[in-house]
């Protein structure tokens, strides 16, 4: 008998005293919670904080007073906006501050990264994974084409062996002399397993090929180091778990030995700062990240970003893995204990996992529908996954009982039969 069976099963006792010995317990105070609701869905939108809605003010007061002005007169100005919130960004990923910068829609990123460092001469073959996020594919496939190469014969697929995970050793067994660029996810979206971009990167480089990454579901709550592994390229959204708001301006990072090369999709914004405004119709790329910028950065979308950063830095994204880990361990303990018709589907090991529990269920659509009846916020994954976040920036221990509370009593009740099967949804 080991420790956790000697200790017996998680009680609401247990998750009282966690929350009480919680140090970022007084984050939730800076969010707008919903009423009545417990939210476990902010690994597809995070919930608005004070902060950000602040940072918004000041940004539509700034366009009132300042007007065009706000380029150069706003505090801060404008017209390094994507720059300067790159270089907050750089610690939560591990990377120099001219390493990252803010700009564009995740898809975007991916077309113009992907694009741009694409030689068919350094292999052909570009290998992802068969649970990727589709709009990965989507972009991946368009660059092939624009790249005068078959999608399907230069897009090396590393298939699920169970369905919810990916092997790393198939990963690495798939990068041979052909491939010239891997381009995975951190996290994968429906399971939440958390890839090991070192091992991959390394892989990759091994081979003489590029490596790629897609942050979306990690960046926030999973520390990256990109610069020391040598990460080449990667790319994320910051309306998870960073909490920046519904379409919030997305992020990227280029390793600095690839600066000064002139992206695929080409932008003024992209233009070194220091001679954009001499209207010169022969393009010089910022010799950073910056390059990758495309058009002017709508300052309404980043603005929520720059207030929702104030609350990462605050807590500490160590500190928000710490608390992401063991709220999603006693989850995982809590579905074992109470949910006996459930599997979980996200690894058990703390090194493989992000920040959601995938719970599985035959019913799980009709499940995730009682769930909101019931004021519980998740969402369903087809075929049979209820994905359960947790966020460490505002979701308590408790509310983590009360939601498992919910989902036995719509179980054992049969209320999830009043639902019609069916599936949807977003990332």
């Amino acid at each position: 008998m080991d420790d956790a069976d000697a200790a017996g099963p998680p009680t609401r006792a247990d998750a009282r005293e966690l929350d009480r010995a919680d140090p970022l317990s007084d984050l939730r105070e800076r969010f707008f919670l919903p009423e009545d609701e417990a939210y476990v869905d902010g690994n597809s939108l995070g919930l608005c904080s004070a902060d950000a809605a602040a940072a918004l003010d000041r940004a539509v007061e700034e366009w009132k007073t300042l007007a065009v002005r706000g380029w150069t007169d706003a505090d801060p100005e404008w017209f390094t906006y994507g720059e300067r919130l790159g270089a907050r960004l750089a610690p939560l990923v591990g990377a120099a501050e001219e390493e990252v910068v803010v700009g564009n829609s995740t898809t975007v990123n991916i077309h113009t990264l992907v694009g741009t460092f694409y030689d068919p001469d350094r292999g052909e073959k570009i290998v992802v994974n068969s649970l990727d996020f589709p709009t990965d594919h989507y972009a991946i496939r368009a660059q092939l084409r624009a790249a005068g190469r078959d999608p399907d014969e230069c897009l090396r697929v590393v298939e699920s062996r169970d369905g919810r995970t990916i092997e790393e050793d198939d990963i690495v067994a798939a990068v041979d002399d052909d491939v010239g660029m891997v381009f995975l996810p951190s996290v994968l979206y429906r399971s939440g397993q958390l890839l090991d971009v070192e091992r991959i990167t390394r892989a990759a480089h091994d081979a003489g090929a590029l490596a790629g990454f897609d942050l979306a579901h990690s960046v926030g709550v999973v520390p990256h180091d990109l610069s020391e592994h040598g990460v080449d390229f990667a790319v994320w959204c910051h309306y998870k778990y960073l909490n920046a708001g519904p379409g919030a301006l997305a992020g990227l990072y280029v390793n600095e030995r690839h600066f000064g090369v002139t992206p695929t999709l080409a932008g003024w914004w992209g233009h070194e700062k220091e001679t954009q405004f001499e209207m010169r119709h022969t393009y010089t790329p910022a010799d950073s990240a910056g390059a990758f910028q495309i058009g002017t950065p709508p300052i309404l979308s980043a603005a929520p970003l720059d207030g929702a950063l104030d609350v990462t830095e605050d807590a500490g994204i160590d500190a928000l893995r710490e608390k992401s880990l063991a709220l999603t361990d006693f989850l995982v303990a809590l579905v074992d204990d109470r949910l006996r018709d459930c599997e979980v589907g996200t690894p058990r090991e703390a090194s493989r996992r992000g920040g959601h529990v995938a719970v599985e269920h035959p019913e799980a659509y009709r499940i995730s529908e009682a769930l909101k009846e019931r004021g519980v916020v998740a969402d369903f994954r087809p075929p049979n996954v209820v994905r359960i976040c947790p966020s460490p920036y505002y979701v308590g221990f408790e509310e983590v009982y009360d939601v498992v509370d919910a989902f036995r009593e719509i179980l054992d009740e049969g209320e999830y039969e009043r639902y019609e099967t069916r599936g949807g949804g977003v990332t």
